[in-house]
């Protein structure tokens, strides 16, 4: 794969099985912008966006460690990691369509390379959602891992796992059961929340933190998208672990050492290497 910084390709065959609707969609028009650097101009518009829609909740960075994570490109190896992050910008004649943020980490502690790409947020405008633009966003990720693992003189075939933290179902929460819905209609599925308790770490300012006392970890779900092996119904410990573990990797390189300590804390309690972990529907 070229490492063209400005393209993004139409690949059907990296969209998930039951993103049938994306599949029909006409991108005819749009723009879509691949951010690779916190200098290019739509920098600033594509992060405002993403902040006006998650910050309020703290499950969006701030703006300067969001663009020090754009530092790391192509891959910058950091602790036995190779590390990519990107934003996707989707535009129409300079007017928003949509926007998404992820970030590739490639490892090879087990003895061969696979990547795990985190996928943190997407944001669709109104009038293009269930038009099967969301699928496309769900599989561009897909070519940031490859490129992530080429950087880093890996196989382009290496395994790769998609993976997004997704707040729990809630019936008073319309809006997240949708996003699950989708997901769950895509062919994601859902690590075992009665077997894993998975925490993301503390996204709001250290001083904020201090202040209150310490880190609070938001509890969330674990949806993903093991590509090539998506119709497995189950998942070992030890896998589990090691797409945490890439998380929190990629987490501690911007956070402090102390705000992180009690989310690897919680990685005590996950099921032993060899355990088998179902692979549950979103919703569920």
């Amino acid at each position: 794969m070229a490492d063209d910084e400005a393209s993004i390709e139409w690949l059907v065959a990296d969209l998930a099985h039951g993103d049938g609707r994306a599949r029909e969609f006409d991108g005819t028009g749009l723009r879509i912008a691949r951010i690779c650097s916190s200098d290019d101009p739509l920098f600033g518009a594509a992060y405002e966006k993403l902040w006006a829609e998650f910050g309020a909740e703290h499950t969006m960075e701030p703006r300067d460690l969001i663009a020090r994570r754009l530092a790391w490109h192509p891959a910058g190896e950091i602790d036995g990691c190779w590390l990519r992050y990107e934003m996707i910008l989707v535009q129409r004649e300079e007017k928003f369509v949509a926007v998404r943020d992820h970030t590739a980490v490639v490892t090879a502690s087990s003895g061969s390379a696979q990547a795990v790409v985190h996928l943190s947020h997407v944001l669709v405008d109104p009038e293009w959602r269930r038009a099967g633009l969301a699928g496309w966003l769900r599989a561009w990720p897909l070519q940031t891992a490859r490129a992530c693992l080429v950087a880093a003189g890996f196989s382009i075939e290496s395994p790769v796992t998609l993976v997004a933290e997704m707040e729990h179902p809630d019936s008073e929460h319309q809006g997240r059961l949708i996003r699950l819905k989708a997901y769950e209609k895509a062919g994601f599925k859902k690590i075992d929340p009665g077997a894993v308790k998975y925490f993301q770490p503390d996204f709001r300012l250290p001083a904020a933190i201090d202040e209150s006392g310490g880190p609070r970890p938001l509890p969330f779900g674990l949806v993903l998208r093991r590509v090539g092996r998506e119709p497995e119904t189950a998942i070992r410990g030890g896998e589990v672990r090691d797409v945490v573990t890439c998380l929190y990797r990629m987490y501690g390189v911007g956070f402090r050492s102390t705000d992180m300590a009690a989310v690897w804390e919680t990685l005590r309690d996950y099921p032993a290497d060899d355990a088998e972990v179902a692979l549950v529907p979103p919703t569920q």
